[in-house]
């Protein structure tokens, strides 16, 4: 059975607080909803419920840092990256200050509750701080992963977590290495780079594509900052189309990132697949991965047009 992201985050605080007495959490009243609820069973002495304050939340966890503590900050993705984005930037990444945010209901799948709430520029607003690191797990596994390598970065890390249950595609032993994209399967003919949920759509992708004769090669770009030049540019050598496949803006997130890299390099033909330019709406995330293209056809089509 799969879990939520959300509940393998709050299950690796627990591992990780076990470990290291010196993890301290921090919520805005959402802990039952970003799972930190787990952690403040388990340690009520280091959980810290700042209410619906985030910009307070923040700053105590700078305090937190300054003093020797690991503190991992907890909100919904809108509320984080959006409200307390003045405090992140300069209590945080402008002092270099060693603070974790864990934020929860990213991007469209937090499905019912509309736009207001879907965060679709988080990973922009992030990537654009200096000293940032930008994580973003496709399955519980490597949720679990990276909340323990961002307890290991000195400075500012971002855990983008989702909502939805889903299946585990990497395993305990597949390697996860901040700034060190997994090539999934290799290819020649055409290249789909995803990160988050959007990697088991790119393998799925990779499927349809084969049975039609298409080499395709799937790339977990689990970092988005620092993204990994290297297998960017090897992909580019190698194939002759890149797709990049994720539930985020096209603006300022993956395929920015990406296409960043490729600028001034001849190569492979390459397209983004994303939230084009367009706010959220209500529905069930199925439905709205659907009306916004972040399916296995779509990519697979998008692919195949670029060929």
């Amino acid at each position: 059975m799969g879990k939520s992201l959300r509940v393998a985050y709050g299950e690796a605080l627990i591992k990780l607080g076990k470990e290291n007495e010196k993890v301290v959490v921090l919520d805005a009243d959402l802990a039952h909803a970003t799972q930190t609820a787990m952690f403040q069973a388990e340690y009520p002495d280091r959980h810290f419920n700042l209410g619906i304050a985030e910009a307070d939340m923040v700053c105590a966890a700078v305090g937190f840092a300054h003093t020797g503590f690991i503190p991992f900050a907890s909100t919904f993705a809108l509320f984080g990256a959006g409200h307390a984005y003045e405090q992140i930037r300069n209590s945080v990444c402008y002092t270099n200050c060693n603070v974790k945010f864990g934020f929860s209901h990213s991007g469209l799948s937090v499905g019912e509750d509309g736009g207001s709430h879907q965060s679709i520029e988080d990973i922009a607003l992030m990537r654009v701080l200096p000293h940032m690191t930008i994580l973003v797990p496709c399955d519980p596994a490597e949720t679990e992963k990276a909340v323990f390598a961002a307890a290991k970065i000195d400075g500012p890390v971002y855990i983008r977590v989702a909502r939805p249950v889903c299946e585990d595609i990497t395993t305990a032993d597949t390697p996860f290495i901040p700034g060190k994209a997994n090539v999934m399967k290799e290819g020649s003919d055409v290249c789909l780079i995803a990160c988050g949920l959007m990697v088991p759509v790119a393998l799925k992708a990779a499927e349809e594509l084969e049975s039609q004769g298409i080499s395709t090669a799937v790339v977990n770009m689990h970092t988005i900052k620092p993204i990994d030049e290297d297998v960017i540019l090897k992909m580019n050598e190698n194939c002759k189309a890149i797709v990049t496949v994720e539930e985020h803006s096209i603006i300022g997130g993956l395929g920015s990132a990406v296409s960043e890299v490729l600028a001034g390099h001849n190569g492979a033909k390459f397209a983004r697949v994303g939230i084009q330019d367009k706010f959220g709406k209500s529905g069930k995330p199925d439905q709205l991965f659907e009306a916004y293209g972040l399916t296995a056809e779509n990519v697979a089509a998008t692919a195949k047009g670029l060929l």
